[in-house]
């Protein structure tokens, strides 16, 4: 060993961009693995490298015993107290031992030993620049393309681009330049995994903060993104200086600003709202460009769940409240983090004369049921139980929570609601199959009935053309 092995260790450290301490100990655990194999060293035995010199020194740890057993793993008292004086029993030493040729088979061991051993470090050292890199834009060259993946190279480090996270018709080829979101970093058997995505959402919020002078000083925020890639996106941003416009500052002059994001996602519209910490308010502004009536916020239906959000619209904005193939409200929910049901005035009118109605009706058939007074009854239609069919949706349980209703008159009118849909069910359905009966019947009487013959219908010796035709126009059939 000698300052030549300084020089390499030096020399593959910059190449690899691996620390020297790391290849140093790397080649000391190689050497003293090729020893064990090869000399036979024992386990307390470990080698150190002069990082100045390259001068190799072998060490053994021994244990002071008063009777020898075994000389790898023991030292007598006397001859420990030759090397430190104040060696007592049981005290451990350690000494250097004389070096020792390397043969041709441990060199080879060692030369084994250092490869993995640096191999190792380079995919640290690529996990280690890039494990920061999670949730930023990675610029890289496609190398190649696999079953429709395509490889990047990014520095010294391969990623993919899986064919879902591909933006619907783009092509990439060997050579393009490409900018992808990293989705995740891991580390894999051959080295560092490293996904990238064209559709993440994370991809169009980074494009802001590196277009947008404002968005990368702090000045405007974005707060929310959703996409359906290549087609569409709504962006929520706020400002945090009133004097400045937020979609304005996105915008850009004449709009220049957002059109060099649309062109790096391949044309996606985007559409720039202003966010807002009331949900309805947010709601209705990421509808836009549909023109909101009224937005009413529901409870969610399980602790922690997604709320939902009824909003109604007027009758000539509901279609573009939805958008093509529902694809303006699937964005808004995912905006705004809400189930985001949307219905017109009419509809809304309409369930609502529908729900007048049933109450009439409901009302009227409740109380006729046994046990239902004036009073009960205005407790079944505040609690919204002004039905049959709604009682028996609810359960008995919701019966019990009203005042001054028991366990047996709940049972009873549960019951009672019970009988009274199984009736009217059953009613319906002879009705229904009575109705399809008799438009059976009417088709086949339409199908065997013979069109009538308008020159058999005419009296003998009469022609069709006669007085009497121009008199009556429409041919009439004679009774025999």
């Amino acid at each position: 060993m000698n300052k030549d092995l300084i020089y390499v260790i030096e020399q593959i450290g910059r190449e690899k961009g691996i620390g020297k301490e790391v290849l140093f100990e790397a080649v000391e655990s190689a050497l003293l693995s090729a020893s064990k194999k090869t000399m036979g060293l024992a386990d307390n035995v470990r080698m150190e490298l002069d990082r100045r010199t390259g001068v190799l020194r072998v060490y053994a740890r021994k244990k002071v015993v008063e009777i020898v057993s075994d000389r790898k793993l023991e030292i007598g008292l006397e001859d420990a107290r030759k090397l430190n004086r104040e060696a007592e029993l049981d005290d451990e030493l350690e000494m250097e031992l004389p070096p020792q040729e390397f043969g041709r088979i441990a060199a080879q061991t060692a030369k084994q030993v250092i490869l993995q051993r640096v191999r190792d470090a380079e995919r640290d050292a690529i996990y280690s620049e890039f494990v920061d890199k999670e949730g930023k834009i990675a610029r890289g060259i496609v190398h190649r393309v696999e079953k429709r993946n395509v490889i990047v190279e990014i520095g010294k480090a391969e990623a993919v681009l899986m064919e879902r996270e591909q933006i619907p018709g783009e092509r990439y080829g060997p050579g393009d330049r490409i900018r992808a979101y990293v989705v995740e970093v891991k580390k894999g058997i051959k080295g560092p995994q490293i996904m990238l995505s064209r559709t993440h959402p994370g991809l169009l919020v980074r494009l802001f903060e590196s277009e947008i002078p404002e968005i990368a000083e702090g000045i405007v925020q974005v707060k929310e993104a959703a996409r359906e890639a290549g087609e569409r996106a709504k962006v929520a941003v706020a400002s945090t200086k009133r004097d400045v416009d937020p979609i304005g500052a996105c915008v850009g002059l004449r709009g220049t600003r957002i059109q060099v994001i649309s062109r790096e996602l391949r044309g996606e519209k985007i559409d720039i709202v202003e966010w807002s910490a009331d949900p309805a308010t947010f709601v209705a502004r990421a509808l836009s460009p549909a023109k909101v009536s009224s937005v009413t916020l529901g409870e969610p239906e399980t602790e922690g769940g997604q709320r939902s959000v009824l909003v109604i619209v007027p009758d000539s904005q509901l279609s573009l409240a939805i958008g093509k193939r529902g694809q303006n409200a699937r964005l808004a929910a995912k905006l705004t983090g809400l189930r985001v049901d949307i219905k017109s005035e009419s509809e809304v009118e309409e369930e609502r004369r529908q729900e007048e109605e049933e109450r009439i009706q409901g009302s009227e058939v409740l109380a006729q049921f046994p046990g239902v007074g004036p009073q009960l009854l205005d407790k079944l239609v505040e609690a919204g139980l002004f039905s049959p069919a709604r009682i028996v949706r609810a359960g008995v349980e919701s019966l019990l929570g009203l005042p001054n209703v028991g366990e047996k008159k709940a049972a009873s009118l549960f019951e009672a609601a019970q009988a009274w849909v199984t009736e009217y069910a059953a009613a319906q359905a002879a009705l229904e199959t009575t109705a399809a009966a008799l438009e059976t019947t009417a088709a086949a009487l339409e199908t065997t009935a013979e069109p009538m013959d308008p020159e058999s219908a005419a009296p003998d010796g009469e022609s069709p053309g006669g007085d009497e035709a121009v008199d009556d126009p429409v041919p009439r059939a004679s009774a025999e």
